[in-house]
């Protein structure tokens, strides 16, 4: 089971958009290098907010492709970064992944999913409504988050548009994801 990279982000500032780049540096423990979010500890300023000691659970942030196709369809026009993702996949359901997923990102890079991404309201900066679009819905009206999957770093690397993606599932029994 695996997939392909269609785009790689990185800012080294606060910014709800990254740029896209021709590759990105993973590094090991800490994320991507050069992004604000890149660290140990928590980066993310309302987390830090509350507890800076917390372990940096959201090193790598990575959304489906496919998702921008969906909000198309509901007149949003977003592009890779644009949510403030470092990997952009196509072919992979990542929502559906178990915490504790490997992910190799071309040859070298691995990274391990922790869980889901909660939607942001700067999203709606993108436009009115599009945060609402990236909160489904399952058969029993349970709200499902579908901004992306967070990451760490297990293994660094150079990770390209191109590249393939390889999941590795951990052993049973799997555990669905949930925000981190």
């Amino acid at each position: 089971m695996g997939g392909a990279i269609a785009a790689v982000s990185s800012n080294g500032t606060y910014s709800f958009t990254k740029p896209n780049r021709e590759s990105i540096m993973l590094l090991a423990g800490l994320g991507v290098e050069g992004d604000v979010h890149a660290g140990t500890t928590v980066k993310h300023r309302f987390r830090m907010r509350r507890d800076p000691s917390q372990p940096n659970l959201r090193q790598v942030h990575l959304i489906h492709e496919e998702l921008f196709d969906e909000v198309r369809e509901a007149g949003f026009e977003v592009a890779a970064g644009q949510l403030g993702e470092n990997v952009t996949t196509r072919g992979i359901d990542l929502l559906g992944l178990p915490a504790g997923t490997l992910l190799r990102l071309g040859a070298e890079a691995v990274v391990e999913v922790t869980g889901l991404r909660n939607p942001c309201a700067q999203i709606d900066t993108l436009g009115k409504g599009l945060m609402r679009e990236m909160v489904g819905r399952d058969e029993d009206g349970t709200a499902r988050f579908r901004s992306g999957i967070m990451s760490v770093v297990v293994t660094g690397g150079t990770v390209r548009p191109g590249d393939p993606v390889e999941v590795l599932l951990p052993d049973g029994p799997h555990v669905p994801l949930e925000i981190v």
